[in-house]
C-alpha cells in the first residue's frame, strides 16, 4: 500500500475545510473489505473530523455468506467420494455445527485451493470423486468461477460441480440505502468490483435515491480522495456517482468478463448475514448447466443457527462497529473467532482488530 504523508495531509486538511460546511455530521459507507483493511490500516479515521464517520458495509463476501451454505457445505463433504475445495478464508467461519476445518479434521473431504482453476484440477486428476467447488464472492472472483466451468465443459471434466454462493453488490446498497432506519449519506465503491461492473452500474444511488457515491482506488490518498468528494457533493446538495478509479475502471465496465459470467450464471434471490433476502441479489447457475449444480446433490442440512452473540450482522449493515460488540477482542478475537467478520481477511472486526482496537475509546 503505498503512503505519500504530504497528500495525504492535504487531502485531509481538504476534508476538513468541506466539513465545516455541511452543518450536520454525515455517514460515509466503504463497501469494500480491501478498503475496510486499508482504513485501518492507515489509521485514516483519526484523520477525519467529527462531522464525518466511516463505517464498513456487506463489504466480505465470506462474511455475508450465511450459515445454512456452510452447513450445506459440511454435509457435502461428508458424502462418500466428495471432495469440497474452497478458499482458505471459509474454512474456519462457524456453522451451525463446527467449521469447515472441524469438519477436515474429523476424516470429511475438504480441500483448500486458491483459485477455482485448481479445484477443477483436483477433479481432473481425482476422476472417481465428485470435486464440488465452494463458489463464494462478488462479481471479482465470479467470472474465474465462469471461466473454470467453461473448461470442464470444454475439456470433459465431468465430476466438476460448484456449490452456488455468489452475489452482486448493487442490490444489497439499494437495499440499505432504501432503508430508513440505515443512516447513509454516501458511499465508497468498491474499485476491483467496479472494474467487471463498471460504474453505471451504481448509478441509482444517485439517481434514484439521492445517494452521492464514488469509485476508489486502494491507497489512503485513493481514499480520502473519495471521502472528500463525497464531503464536497454533500455540502454543495449534488448526488453523483464519480469514477475516481478511472485509471482501471470504465463506465462500461468489463464486457468480456460480463459475457463468460453470463454464459452459466443468472441473477436469483440470495440471503445475505445481516441483511437478510435480497431479490436478484445471488448468481444461480442456469438450467442447462443443472449437472454442475452442487446444490442439487440431497443431503440432510440442520436448521441454521447463529453463532451465540455475534453482531456480525449489526457490523456488516454499518450499524455498529466492532467495539460495539460484546464478543470483540474478549471471547472473539483471530485466534478464536466467534464470528464470520473475525475470521475472514476481509471482515470488518478482523480489520479492527489488527489496527485499531487500541485506539477505538479514544475516538469520538
Amino acid at each position: 500500500m503505498l503512503f505519500d504523508p504530504r497528500a495525504v495531509a492535504a487531502l485531509a486538511r481538504r476534508i476538513r475545510a468541506a466539513a465545516s460546511a455541511l452543518g450536520r455530521r454525515v455517514v460515509l459507507m466503504e463497501v469494500c473489505g480491501t478498503h475496510t483493511h486499508a482504513i485501518a490500516a492507515a489509521g485514516l479515521r483519526r484523520l477525519l473530523p467529527p462531522q464525518v464517520r466511516l463505517v464498513s458495509g456487506p463489504g466480505c463476501p465470506v462474511c455475508v455468506t450465511p450459515v445454512d451454505y456452510l452447513d450445506r457445505a459440511e454435509a457435502l463433504a461428508a458424502l462418500p467420494g466428495t471432495i469440497v475445495c474452497t478458499f482458505g478464508d471459509l474454512m474456519r467461519v462457524p456453522s451451525s455445527r463446527g467449521s469447515l476445518e472441524r469438519s477436515r479434521a474429523a476424516g470429511a473431504g475438504v480441500r483448500v485451493v486458491y483459485s477455482p482453476r485448481d479445484a477443477l484440477d483436483v477433479a481432473r486428476a481425482e476422476p472417481a470423486s465428485r470435486v464440488v467447488f465452494l463458489s463464494v464472492g462478488f462479481e471479482t472472483t465470479a467470472p474465474t468461477i465462469a471461466a473454470a466451468l467453461a473448461e470442464s465443459e470444454d475439456s470433459g471434466i465431468p465430476n466438476f460441480r460448484i456449490l452456488p454462493g455468489n452475489k452482486t453488490v448493487p442490490p444489497p446498497l439499494r437495499a440499505l440505502a432504501s432503508d430508513p432506519g440505515v443512516l447513509l449519506d454516501g458511499v465508497l465503491l468498491p474499485g476491483h468490483v467496479s472494474v467487471v461492473t463498471g460504474s453505471r452500474a451504481f448509478s441509482f444511488l444517485a439517481e434514484e435515491l439521492g445517494v452521492p457515491a464514488a469509485v476508489v482506488g486502494f491507497t489512503p490518498a485513493d481514499v480520502l480522495r473519495g471521502v472528500l468528494e463525497l464531503v464536497e457533493q454533500l455540502r454543495d446538495g449534488r448526488a453523483e456517482v464519480a469514477n475516481l478509479y478511472g485509471r482501471v475502471v470504465r463506465e462500461e465496465g468489463n464486457p468480456r468478463a460480463r459475457t463468460v459470467l453470463d454464459r452459466f450464471f443468472e441473477p436469483a434471490d440470495a440471503v445475505w448475514r445481516g441483511l437478510g433476502a435480497i431479490g436478484s441479489s445471488g448468481l444461480a447457475l442456469r438450467p442447462e448447466w443443472a449437472h454442475r449444480d452442487a446444490s442439487r446433490i440431497e443431503v440432510a442440512v440442520p436448521e441454521p443457527v447463529e453463532p451465540s452473540g455475534c453482531r456480525c450482522g449489526d457490523v456488516l449493515r454499518g450499524s455498529i462497529e466492532p467495539p460495539e460488540c460484546s464478543l470483540f477482542a474478549s471471547a472473539c478475537t483471530p485466534d478464536t473467532p466467534v464470528g464470520a467478520c473475525m475470521v475472514s481477511g476481509e471482515g470488518t472486526c478482523a480489520a479492527w482488530y489488527r489496527h485499531e482496537r487500541r485506539t477505538a475509546k479514544e475516538r469520538p
